[in-house]
């Protein structure tokens, strides 16, 4: 089965451990295809550093108010269970998701037709994948990615119909987990890598020789 006829997560996370997560964004994919979103504001858990309210625009009287990221461990757990995650460098994410929850409920492990772990991962990861495929790219962020393959306007249309109107630009949540979604989907007009199984957009996400091919050998029994 191609990864195109799969649910895909692509999330997005605003904050740090020492913050905790201060907003999420959430793209469920289906190919192409937005199937949903979700987001929120988050109450910090620690504290949040000028610096960084600079970057993200979160500031903690702001999010007093709001539940704790904590609180979604079943939204998150059941977007586990039903598609793999994404994100673009998806380091930070993983970490950020596990200071929280160590571990999900069991799940697919969809590297692995069958089988099952109780992990976040293997994430899909679009910051290690484009520059795999187009290697003559000359930065791997975000921004200069979307830029440089035309799909800034269609971000920000996307943005107007789903993220709140002061949470449209780069460094908010929603905005920037559809930046990530589009770069995804538009690896679907590739016939290419349209084909592709979905074991083997993970296997392509990680660039870890050794943890690549304990995926590729595992799919394999």
């Amino acid at each position: 089965m191609a990864w195109t006829e799969h649910l895909i997560h692509f999330v997005d996370f605003e904050g740090s451990i020492a913050s905790g997560i201060l907003e999420y964004g959430v793209v469920t994919l289906r190919g192409a295809e937005i199937v949903s979103t979700e987001t929120r504001l988050c109450r910090a858990t620690g504290r949040v550093r000028a610096e960084d309210v600079a970057v993200h625009g979160i500031d903690p009287t702001a999010v007093v108010a709001q539940a704790p990221f904590g609180d979604d461990f079943d939204r998150f757990a059941t977007w586990r269970e039903t598609g793999p995650l994404a994100a673009h460098f998806a380091n930070a994410e993983n970490t950020l998701i596990k200071s929280v929850w160590p571990y999900p409920r069991t799940s697919p492990d969809f590297a692995r037709t069958g089988s099952s772990v109780a992990e976040w991962g293997a994430w899909i990861d679009t910051g290690r994948l484009y520059p795999q495929f187009y290697p003559t790219l000359t930065s791997a962020k975000l921004a200069d990615v979307v830029a440089g393959f035309g799909l800034q306007a269609r971000l920000d249309v996307l943005a107007e119909a789903h993220c709140p109107a002061d949470r449209r630009h780069y460094h908010c949540a929603l905005y920037d987990a559809l930046a990530g979604a589009l770069l995804l989907a538009r690896l679907a007009d590739e016939p290419e890598l349209a084909r592709q199984s979905l074991a083997w957009l993970l296997e392509m996400s990680t660039l870890d020789g050794e943890r690549r091919d304990e995926m590729r050998q595992g799919g394999l029994f």
